[in-house]
């Protein structure tokens, strides 16, 4: 026995399942009366939804509630795309202003070669032009400590290479068996004078030590 076929529940309506993503509600979604109108080409103020749209209808755009919690709410006319496009324009400088700042690491050994230390001055002037700190340190194994001086004539020369874009925020100075110096964006931070000073009295060598002249571990 064949059963009866159900009754239709109703076509699929594309435009519903749009309209639920929405994230303003626009033109007929908009069920106040009366709505208070700001936007190019359109006297401000209180009008009733009818008028609204036929005014929006006229100028071939939309009606967008920005304020939804005012009495009356409050709508733009403008074109719904540039509208949104203006949001997410909005949203992206936002985030881009509130960026925290982070530390970036740099790490060398006595013995960087010239070719690893152009490379990692050029990955510390892009940390630094994004706003974030770079903290550059020279690590010593076994008897390399003996050669503490090489690290900082080598910390002072990416110093100097990076002063167009970095503040030093002080001298080298060791940690355990690190030597380590800090640098702060030059657009968030004041000149320190103690670069130049320490260049001056520390003069920077561009040979790199070789291999034999260090041991270690």
């Amino acid at each position: 026995m064949a059963f009866p076929p159900r009754p239709p529940r109703g076509a699929f309506n594309p435009r519903f399942k749009k309209e639920q993503q929405q994230e303003h509600r626009t033109n007929h979604m908009i069920k106040a009366p009366e709505v208070r109108l700001v936007g190019e080409n359109v006297v401000p103020g209180v009008y009733s939804i009818a008028d609204a749209n036929a005014i929006a209808k006229e100028q071939h755009l939309d009606i967008v509630e920005i304020s939804p919690g005012a009495n009356p709410p409050v709508c733009r006319i403008i074109d719904y795309n540039k509208f949104l496009y203006d949001e997410k324009k909005k949203k992206k400088e936002m985030k881009a202003k509130s960026k925290t700042s982070e530390v970036k690491e740099i790490r060398f050994t006595p013995n960087t070669d010239d070719h690893d230390f152009e490379f990692k001055v050029k990955h510390a002037e892009k940390f630094l032009k994004d706003g974030d700190k770079v903290k550059a340190h020279v690590q010593f194994k076994g008897r390399a400590i003996m050669f503490k001086e090489r690290g900082e004539l080598l910390l002072l020369k990416f110093a100097d290479r990076l002063k167009d874009s970095g503040a030093l925020e002080g001298l080298p100075k060791m940690e355990g068996k690190r030597m380590l110096v800090m640098f702060a964006p030059k657009a968030q931070k004041k000149k320190v004078n103690e670069l130049g000073k320490a260049i001056k009295e520390n003069p920077v060598v561009k040979e790199t030590p070789k291999e034999s002249e260090t041991e270690t571990n």
